[in-house]
């Protein structure tokens, strides 16, 4: 069975419990309070050094907005970029590597490939982990987990002084072919657990136990290069609202779209890396299926940076394999690689805190440097001397100093436009709105450009999408990016700017599991396969179980195949009972192999045998299904405007009075044509001269160019 929707913000049977989601970026965090069937939110600046003070401050706070009892609070729902930005800024863990002898290289040596053919000077990822701590140890399997050289046991308690001279904080243990056959890595564990019982140990057989060495052990690494960091971080902020007397479910987002354990989230925090996005991206793929939008592109941008998904008929592209800390924008192999379930986005460094700069041919750069919470853009008064994409929008007049973060911080422009005008004016010749001006359109093209490339590696187009926009910057570009991708509409959601904590609140509790067990069609064995799919089914149901003992679930199965002779394999769904039909369940599985590859590359080859790398097996908790929006009725109320804005307009640069109004006095069925702007506490939407902005139903707010402007959603 595959999975259902996810259920309709507003629209959709609400559960009795009050639950909290939190969201922590690299410079907000973002708190959103479920309760009664409405939403309380609020943002507060990201605490990097300690990130659970932000979260604890954002707490008091909703609770002094919605009076709410803590003890009434049912689930904690919590997504973070953390673990992502101890990957990039490289601040994990004093890391140890153990691996079959003969393979310590592994990661160095990659794919013996270059991802920039004409580089000579190509900049390579580092590794993790050192290569004087990638240590061998005397063992071997064979590809089907047969023993071809025993575990020698003095070789591993022989690491153990090692490790203590060396001051390692935490171990991943890869060793060949024990995806197949995990004991000699389970051994390994045991041993040094005996002489180092504190120590954080990962093994590749648990985290990754899926072929391809290199992406196996550079996944384990990671996993044990944050282990440390997020254990701490994530039972201190258990600690911290156990204190704040929230007694209650503890659940983290992970990548792929779900809802899972602390106690997993803590053994496998990589399954963390990009979890709050994957919470916008939810909130997106709802949306669109709400207003019966078939073809979208989702548009978070936050603080730090700025990530776009692919979303058709209602779901998001995915994937099992992504990059980590890429040194060259856009090049697949310049990053980390990672095998966990993840929704497949393009992330880059341009947020609201992107940096801007001149640099030494002339030319305005942005990002990916960011000021983050702390000092913060030059506009927020503490410190921050460069100028920021924040302080661009504030010099072009696009944020209204009284409402920024619902007040809770002060932005002055004068300190925007000097330091606009005293990084990218005076070395450029250009006047503050010009030079703030070139800012906005510079990562507005870098965006529009990620889009593009994000979309055309995937054989997909982005003309004649729409978009949804969320996140505190993402409604203040929107309309831009809509112009220049030649967008149908933007939709900009309740609450936009704290769109991923939103999301939380709508992902399902689930888990998947993967194996490795080769197998070609022509020799299918259905008991192999039952046995294999229970096995899976038991272990998924267990970690969802933990955390909702008693919710109806639904399992969906994949398996990785490709034809004999090729190297890479595409998901093909498994149809249902194909264990049960005997050699027929192999016939069935090649039918559904066919039919996703001619989907993919047009095209079936004849006379090929198909062979199976890998299988997966999701088991998710059932969502009720989406409830679309009704068209609303044309209100018959003008809004009136709580004041104006001098706005410097993208595309001309020319500057304008625009009218500003509250979103929260704009009912259903209204329509404002631009120049305007839409503010609320945690975001303002730009509507530029030749759009309209029409409420819809829920409250949405859909932008439209005038000549094609939309009459329903």
């Amino acid at each position: 069975m595959s999975r259902p929707d996810v259920a309709p913000l507003g629209s959709r049977k609400l559960m009795p419990e009050t639950r909290l989601a939190i969201d922590i970026g690299g410079t907000f965090t973002d708190v959103v309070l479920e309760m009664d069937g409405r939403h309380v939110t609020t943002k507060v600046l990201t605490t990097s050094r300690a990130p659970e003070q932000g979260v604890m401050e954002g707490f008091e706070k909703i609770r002094a907005l919605s009076g709410v009892d803590p003890g009434d609070i049912r689930l904690v729902i919590h997504g973070t970029t953390l673990a992502t930005n101890a990957l990039i800024e490289r601040r994990g863990a004093k890391t140890a590597l153990v691996v079959t002898s003969g393979h310590r290289d592994t990661l160095e040596m990659a794919h013996e490939d270059r991802f920039e053919q004409y580089d000579l000077s190509v900049d390579r990822p580092v590794p993790l982990v050192p290569r004087h701590l990638r240590i061998p140890v005397e063992e071997r399997m064979d590809k089907n987990g047969d023993v071809l050289v025993p575990l020698d046991e003095d070789s591993v308690r022989a690491l153990v002084p090692v490790l203590v001279e060396n001051e390692v904080e935490s171990v991943a243990v890869g060793l060949i072919h024990a995806y197949a056959n995990p004991r000699h890595e389970r051994r390994i564990r045991d041993l040094l657990l005996e002489a180092l019982p504190s120590l954080p140990i990962t093994l590749a057989s648990e985290v990754c136990p899926e072929v391809r060495e290199y992406e196996r052990l550079s996944t384990a690494c990671a996993n044990a290069y944050v282990q440390p960091l997020m254990s701490r971080y994530l039972r201190s902020l258990a600690e911290a609202l156990h204190d704040a007397d929230v007694a209650c479910p503890f659940l983290l987002m992970t990548s792929g779209g779900g809802l899972t354990t602390l106690e997993t989230a803590t053994a496998f925090p990589i399954r963390l890396v990009e979890s709050g996005p994957a919470g916008g991206v939810i909130l997106a793929s709802h949306v669109a299926r709400q207003c019966g939008l078939d073809r979208v592109i989702s548009f978070d941008m936050g603080g730090t940076t700025a990530k776009l998904c692919i979303v058709d008929d209602g779901r998001p592209l995915s994937s099992r394999h992504f990059e980590v800390a890429r040194s060259y924008r856009f090049r697949g192999g310049s990053g980390l690689p990672v095998r966990v379930p993840v929704i497949e986005m393009v992330e880059i460094g341009a947020g609201g805190g992107s940096i801007a700069s001149v640099d030494t041919m002339g030319r305005i750069r942005v990002g990916p440097l960011s000021a983050g919470s702390e000092p913060g853009p030059a506009s927020y008064g503490r410190g921050g001397e460069e100028p920021t994409v924040t302080d661009a929008d504030v010099a072009l007049g696009r944020l209204h100093p009284g409402r920024f973060a619902g007040g809770s911080i002060s932005i002055d422009p004068s300190l925007a436009k000097s330091a606009v005008m005293t990084h990218v004016g005076a070395p450029l010749g250009l006047e503050g709105p010009l030079a703030a001006y070139g800012i906005s359109e510079m990562v507005d093209e870098n965006m529009a450009n990620a889009a593009r490339t994000h979309a055309v590696e995937r054989g997909k187009g982005v003309e004649g999408r729409a978009m949804v926009a969320f996140g505190g910057s993402a409604p203040i570009h929107a309309a831009r990016l809509m112009e220049k991708l030649n967008l149908d509409r933007v939709v900009v959601p309740s609450h936009a700017g704290v769109g991923s904590a939103v999301g939380f609140l709508l992902a399902p509790i689930s888990y998947e599991v993967v194996r490795s067990r080769y197998m070609r069609l022509s020799a299918f064995e259905p008991r192999l396969v039952e046995e294999l799919l229970s096995e899976m089914l038991a272990e998924a149901r267990a970690v969802v179980e933990q955390g909702a003992p008693d919710a109806a679930t639904v399992s969906t199965a994949q398996a990785y195949m490709r034809y004999v002779g090729q190297g890479h394999e595409i998901g093909v769904r498994i149809p249902d009972e194909i264990a049960s039909d005997g050699e027929a369940g192999g016939a069935r599985l090649r039918q559904s192999f066919d039919a996703a590859y001619a989907e993919l590359y047009g095209r079936t080859i004849p006379g090929l045998d198909v062979e199976v790398l890998s299988w997966t097996l999701m088991v998710s908790t059932i969502t009720p299904p989406v409830i679309p929006l009704e068209a609303p009725q044309a209100s018959p109320t003008t809004p009136t405007p709580t004041g104006t804005s001098e706005l410097v307009e993208d595309g001309s640069g020319r500057s304008v009075k625009a009218d500003v109004f509250s979103r929260s006095d704009l009912e259903p069925g209204v329509s404002l044509e631009g120049p305007a702007l839409i503010v609320e506490d945690q975001t303002t939407t730009v509507v530029p001269t030749g759009f309209v902005a029409q409420v819809a139903a829920g409250g949405y707010l859909v932008l439209t160019r005038i000549a094609e402007e939309a009459t329903n959603v």
